[in-house]
């Protein structure tokens, strides 16, 4: 069975998904510790919907 070539998520290169590639989705070792430090930096997030805490009134604008 061939390899399966995909986009490297960091720096758009080739990146063999197979099993001998212990960097994938990354082509390499650099392009996932780059990833790995922006997470870090909190460079990336995860958008969040606030949410109510049942029994807690909402918020109200000062007058």
């Amino acid at each position: 069975m061939a390899a399966r070539h995909v986009t490297c998520p960091q720096c758009g290169g080739v990146a063999v998904w197979s099993p001998e590639n212990p960097y994938r989705p990354f082509c390499s070792e650099r392009c996932k510790l780059i990833d790995l430090g922006a997470w870090a930096a909190e460079t990336y997030r995860v958008p969040a919907q606030e949410t109510e805490i049942p029994g807690e009134a909402p918020d109200q604008p000062a007058s």
